[in-house]
């Protein structure tokens, strides 16, 4: 049996599983990215304030349990980091939060209303069958009052975690679920028991228990924010023409 007292990982070692694995287009697309952000922040005039560095800094080493020095330092090592790649993760990452709002701030809210159907949430309870005729069969129970939908989800929820919770799916949007789901969904009035739908997945039984409105709020508008960002971060690195040299 082959032991290892101690064993020395190289840069080029890295390198090399990062080709094993096929990583080297994403690595590429990540450069791409920081130098796009970096070249048009610069393009606007966006600079970054010792006192924003020290409060990211902060919130970074709370964000991983960095209590103290100690913790720090252990951590750097053991991701072959050194305080000036630590400070630059904190920088470039400021550079894109700047660089979003600066480009999309004032289009949020119009974004916003234009799509306003699309951040309309349901709360609904599902259970998938394999069997149409049951489905049918279960959904008239309910309706007839012989049984509720807790109690369907119950006995025929297989996965434990999902049956513990009845079948409970969260806050869905439309963009979450299947064309014909998401048209009877949002046109129900909660609280309704759907009458089972097909899909490739099964036959769905859903409770849709409420139509939650949105309310555009600093999350959602830091969410829409990103989003923007994403799609134009998306376009900017597909006009990008490069060559790979690799030795």
């Amino acid at each position: 049996m082959l032991q290892y007292q101690s064993l020395t990982i190289t840069n080029n070692d890295i390198l090399h599983q990062i080709k094993l694995d096929c990583k080297i287009p994403e690595i590429v697309k990540q450069i791409i990215s920081r130098k796009v952000i970096t070249d048009a922040a610069t393009e606007a005039g966006i600079k970054i304030e010792t006192e924003e560095l020290q409060a990211a800094a902060d919130e970074m080493r709370l964000m991983n349990k960095l209590i103290n020095a100690e913790d720090t330092w252990a951590w750097l090592n053991k991701n072959g980091l050194s305080i000036d790649d630590f400070e630059a993760i904190i920088y470039n990452n400021l550079l894109s939060t700047k660089l979003a709002i600066h480009l999309f701030a004032e289009k949020i809210e119009s974004y916003f209303f234009e799509r306003k159907l699309d951040y309309v949430g349901a709360v609904i309870y599902e259970v998938v069958l394999d069997d149409e005729d049951l489905a049918d069969e279960l959904f008239y129970a309910i309706q007839e009052g012989e049984t509720n939908f807790y109690d369907v989800a119950r006995l025929h929820i297989q996965n434990v975690e999902l049956q513990r919770k009845r079948g409970y799916r969260g806050i869905m949007h439309r963009q979450d679920l299947k064309p014909e789901i998401s048209a009877a969904v949002f046109t129900a009035k909660p609280p309704e028991v759907l009458k089972p739908i097909v899909t490739s997945l099964g036959v769905h039984l859903i409770l849709v228990d409420e139509i939650v409105q949105p309310q555009l709020d600093d999350v959602l508008a830091y969410q829409i924010g990103m989003d923007l960002f994403s799609q134009w971060l998306k376009q900017k690195i597909e006009q990008v023409d490069f060559e790979l040299v690799i030795q």
